[in-house]
């Protein structure tokens, strides 16, 4: 690799945009409730791909509600008990979806909710 190149590759590097926690929590956000969304629009009887979604929306939402439990998390007690309370309606309504007793807008709804108040705050900074 010639000097010119190796320039270009380390300014390229440099030149990323530093990632805050909330865009990534916001990507995140992103990423699986568009395929929540996706699963919604396909066969209801293709529940592998249903299940997958649930899962990963599900696993979001572990790990949010680990978080905000920590004591040393920052954000209002009522803040964190209502994040809490959420991840338990997501778990009990993607067993719902699962047996085909529920719909999965209400996930798709929340979690919309969830990226437009970190998109909100994002601007703020």
């Amino acid at each position: 690799m010639n000097a010119t190149r190796l320039a270009q590759s380390a300014y390229r590097d440099q030149s990323r945009p530093v990632r805050t926690d909330r865009g990534l929590e916001y990507d995140a956000f992103a990423r699986i409730t568009q395929r929540l969304v996706h699963a919604a629009g396909q066969d209801p009887r293709d529940i592998a791909n249903l299940a997958a979604a649930l899962h990963d929306n599900r696993r979001l939402w572990t790990i949010l509600a680990t978080d905000v439990a920590d004591p040393q998390n920052p954000l209002p007690q009522s803040l964190r008990a209502q994040v809490v309370y959420l991840a338990q309606f997501c778990h009990h309504h993607s067993s719902a979806v699962l047996n085909a007793n529920a719909s999965l807008q209400p996930l798709i709804d929340i979690n919309t909710a969830i990226m437009r108040g970190l998109s909100d705050r994002r601007a703020d900074q």
